[in-house]
């Protein structure tokens, strides 16, 4: 949709005016045929038909383009009222402007930034609001720290709140405590398992040991036998030696 033409001031050239909705134009866009239309309008002209609503020459989207620049500078040096002259502004400015006064105009119509509040006051009025809000939040008078809104001031409980706000810590200590526990003894488990692997790995490197040993006292008993045994031999060549 475009701007209302009651707004401006002055005359406004027909050309200017869109070609569906006939105020002024809004984010136009232009046919191959010359005829101009706000953005919106012609878009959702385009979602059930395929020709300019003026001559009914075939028009796609994609043959759209921006305003002449002639037509585009005058339609930006058109003037216009703010859109809160009802609220009181008298502002008049150009069309080029009129977006950057309206989203700073003192007398636009905002919503109240307390949580909770539907109200709706002029720019210039909000600060006075927000001091009488009944959704405004502020902190207990009493010292308990709690941040309050002005329609709880009469349920507030200090001991109460404190109270709750006691049992909510213990049941998160007792929760984390129970973390820990659990995390603790699950380190220990796996540690537990580690030390009874390598254990076992230990005591069998231990009974292999123990074998090779058993090896080893078999080897020399077998040597010492066979060195018995040549002594002997070499005794018994010594005596024969002697007897011959």
């Amino acid at each position: 949709m475009g701007y209302d033409i009651e707004r401006f001031v002055g005359y406004v050239n027909e050309g200017l005016l869109c070609s569906i909705c006939r105020d002024v134009l809004e984010d136009p866009l232009q046919a191959p045929c010359e005829h101009a239309f706000c953005t919106a309008c012609i878009h959702g002209w385009l979602v059930h038909h395929s020709n300019c609503p003026e001559d009914r020459q075939i028009i796609d989207m994609s043959l759209l383009r921006p305003l002449y620049r002639y037509m585009r500078n005058d339609l930006n040096r058109l003037q216009l009222h703010c859109k809160n002259r009802e609220y009181g502004c008298q502002m008049v400015c150009s069309l080029e402007s009129i977006d950057r006064h309206e989203r700073e105009c003192e007398y636009s119509q905002i919503p109240c930034s307390n949580a909770g509040c539907t109200v709706q006051v002029e720019r210039r009025n909000l600060d006075g609001h927000l001091a009488v809000c009944e959704y405004r939040s502020r902190e207990c008078p009493n010292g308990c720290g709690y941040t309050i809104l002005s329609v709880e001031d009469t349920q507030h409980n200090c001991v109460a709140e404190l109270r709750t706000e006691l049992e909510l810590l213990r049941s998160e200590m007792i929760c984390r405590v129970e973390e820990a526990k659990h995390e603790m003894e699950s380190r220990l488990d796996s540690q537990r398992r580690h030390m009874v692997q390598k254990e076992s790995i230990l005591q069998n490197e231990i009974e292999e040991l123990k074998s090779q040993m058993s090896r080893m006292m078999s080897d020399v008993r077998s040597l010492m036998a066979a060195e018995r045994q040549h002594r002997q031999e070499l005794e018994q060549a010594e005596l024969e030696k002697r007897e011959l």
